[in-house]
C-alpha cells in the first residue's frame, strides 16, 4: 500500500486547547509501537529532515523518560524531554513533554503539553492516534508558530518510509 494513500488528518482545537493528529502505517502495531517507544528507531525518524534526532537517555517505562536532541545540519541541537505517565503496552501511553536543556532541566518558559498516542490494528495497517493537550489556547498557538505541523508531518512521513524500508 502506498503511504499517500494512507489516512492522515491533523486538526486543532483552540477551543479545548488539543491538536490532534491520527495517521494510518503500513504495518503491524507492534513494528509502530516500537518505532514509537525504542530509541534506535526513534532517532531514525523523529526529527524532520535534514535534522536528525539522537538520544541521550531512554527509559521507556512508567515514571521513566526519553531525552533527545533535534539536530540541525548546522549543529545546532533543540532538546526534549518526555517524562512518561502510564504505558499500556502494544495499545497506548501518556507523557509530558518539553523543551529542555541537554540535562534534562525544562524549560519553563515554553508549552510543555501531554501527549497522549494510541495504537489501533486495522486490517494490515495500524491507525496511530495522537492527542497533545495544552494548559492555555496561547501554548497551542505557540506550538503552531514553532511549526509544529509541518515538522511533525515530516516526521510522521520519515516514520512511513522506516516502517516501509523492510
Amino acid at each position: 500500500m502506498k503511504s499517500n494513500l494512507l489516512l492522515m488528518n491533523f486538526s486543532v482545537d483552540k477551543e479545548n486547547n488539543k491538536i490532534k493528529v491520527s495517521r494510518e502505517f503500513a504495518a503491524p502495531v507492534s513494528k509502530v509501537w516500537a518505532a514509537w517507544t525504542e530509541s534506535q528507531l526513534l532517532d531514525q525518524w523523529w526529527a524532520p529532515k535534514p535534522w536528525q534526532s539522537k538520544t541521550k537517555v531512554m527509559d521507556f517505562r512508567e515514571g521513566g523518560y526519553w531525552l533527545y536532541a533535534m539536530v540541525g545540519p548546522d549543529g545546532t541541537e533543540i532538546w526534549g524531554r518526555s517524562d512518561y505517565k502510564s504505558i499500556l503496552h502494544l495499545k497506548k501511553f501518556t507523557g509530558q513533554d518539553a523543551f529542555c536543556d541537554e540535562n534534562g532541566k525544562i524549560d519553563l518558559k515554553l508549552p510543555s503539553p501531554t501527549w497522549n498516542v494510541e495504537f489501533k490494528p486495522g486490517s494490515g495497517t495500524t491507525f496511530v492516534g495522537v492527542e497533545i493537550s495544552f494548559n492555555e489556547s496561547s501554548d497551542v498557538e505557540k506550538y503552531m508558530e514553532m511549526g509544529f505541523k509541518e515538522g511533525f508531518t515530516a516526521a510522521l512521513e520519515n516514520l512511513d518510509n522506516l516502517l516501509n524500508a523492510d
